[in-house]
């Protein structure tokens, strides 16, 4: 199987290609970046019309705006995609819906199997306390430009499903100056050092807390997850895709 990695030259794009490297029924056959890199072992292009090579899937760890412009070619050339990407806006996602109906897409904001079980397991603990409150910390290194995290909003997401929608998201209490409502999530981002990733969902009681935590140590966790993706999207009928249908 044949990969163009979008967002090549990024740390996520460097720990993919190590993985691939390992693999046996897979190959990295070029890149798209913002950069092109000489003496790779393959093609890494700034251009998207210069990529020549035959590519079997696209697995995108790159930004946003990036990942809209590898999905037009992957649209043109018919490409199973997998986005590991976050920080999409409201219309980018769906863009990406919309795109969806002509290939196959995979998009999470997590590839590790593990937060996915976090999100079921958080979402079955709001089920039973729901008259706690819910706050969701989040910490990353200091190069990453979205917060809240997409693994962060995935939790609040899979939690809000229990309250049909109706929870609000609070991203900023500094303006509010109003005691914290029933019917809300509250987000915390820190950002700083070399934190591969850390979310905890935190359900408070008047007289215990309860909290669920996933650390993530190595990158190559979400590397060796996107792999996994791959493999699924290359077989699947046009659509959008998550983590739940891979786990399925």
């Amino acid at each position: 199987m044949n990969v163009l990695i979008s967002g090549a030259t990024g740390r996520m794009g460097i720990e993919l290609e190590k993985a691939i490297e390992k693999q046996e029924d897979i190959k990295t056959v070029c890149g798209f970046g913002a950069k092109e890199v000489e003496g790779n072992k393959f093609p890494i292009y700034s251009k998207i019309e210069d990529i020549k090579e035959n590519v079997d899937v696209i697995i995108d760890f790159s930004i946003p705006k990036a990942s809209l412009e590898i999905l037009e070619y992957a649209r043109k050339n018919k490409i199973p995609t997998v986005i590991a990407t976050t920080g999409f806006s409201e219309e980018e996602s769906r863009k990406i819906e919309e795109i969806s109906k002509e290939i196959p897409i995979f998009k999470s904001s997590n590839m590790s199997v593990d937060i996915n079980l976090m999100a079921e397991l958080v979402q079955k603990i709001a089920n039973v306390l729901k008259e706690n409150d819910i706050e969701i910390v989040e910490t990353h290194h200091n190069r990453k430009v979205d917060a809240p995290s997409g693994t962060a909003i995935l939790l609040a997401d899979a939690i809000n499903k229990v309250f049909n929608g109706e929870k609000k998201y609070v991203f900023d209490r500094m303006q509010k100056r109003e005691a914290r409502s029933k019917d809300e999530i509250g987000f915390s981002s820190i950002r700083g050092g070399n934190i591969v990733g850390e979310h905890t969902v935190m359900f408070l009681g008047e007289n215990e807390t309860l909290e669920i935590t996933h650390k993530s140590y190595s990158r190559q966790v979400f590397a060796e997850g996107a792999i996994e993706a791959a493999r699924f999207i290359v077989n699947q009928k046009n659509g959008l895709y998550n983590m739940e249908d891979l786990v399925k």
